[in-house]
């Protein structure tokens, strides 16, 4: 009898996605069998692979699932804050890391697509294509503001917020610098101060 195809669009699906989302962003997707998610989650392995075909797709499928609501979450908030008066250019720009610092402040284990990217590794996982994407919408949503404010070299001065924002990110998690997000908003404040 030929396999089917996976099908995750089930309540049984569902469950093995909260489930696997919830023990991959606190136990780490290496820490994490295919076992303990079913369990977890009160099905079988059988249905597990039925729904997700593999841990692989599983794991993309978390990632996929977290940046739909980060970008969400990040997009409702920094639109509020243009809508409350934050000036295009360094106003928007400190507006989104002071964003970012709340969402790390709830998520203690730092950068969900940093993390899955050190244990994944391959770039041919199908996770890492779902971490670049991530990577590239916040390059590009830095470059933006930065290009609202009129700079002309918004391309390399985007590029350098974004630097910022990621070290900022893996400084707080870490917990090398008490004041990470503080410091890179210092950094961008310098960095944008000359004239647009």
């Amino acid at each position: 009898m030929p396999r089917r195809s996976p099908n995750p669009n089930t309540v049984a699906g569902e469950r093995i996605l909260l489930t696997a989302s919830e023990l991959f962003y606190e136990r780490g997707i290496r820490g994490v069998g295919v076992d303990l998610i079913a369990d977890q989650a009160g099905v079988t392995k059988k249905t597990l692979y039925d729904r997700f075909g593999s841990k692989d797709a599983l794991v993309a499928a978390y990632l996929t699932r977290r940046r739909e609501r980060w970008v969400a979450w990040f997009g409702e908030r920094l639109a509020a804050r243009v809508d409350t008066g934050a000036r295009p250019g360094a106003d928007q720009v400190l507006a989104a890391l002071e964003i970012a610092e709340e969402w790390a402040q709830d998520n203690t284990r730092g950068c969900a697509f940093v993390n899955a990217h050190a244990e994944i590794g391959a770039l041919e996982h199908p996770g890492n294509a779902v971490v670049l994407a991530d990577k590239r919408h916040m390059l590009g949503v830095f470059t933006d503001l930065v290009r609202a404010g009129g700079y002309a070299d918004a391309e390399a001065l985007g590029a350098q917020v974004h630097l910022l924002y990621e070290g900022a990110i893996i400084a707080h998690s870490t917990r090398a610098q008490p004041d990470a997000f503080g410091a890179a908003r210092a950094a961008v404040r310098a960095l944008l101060a000359r004239p647009a």
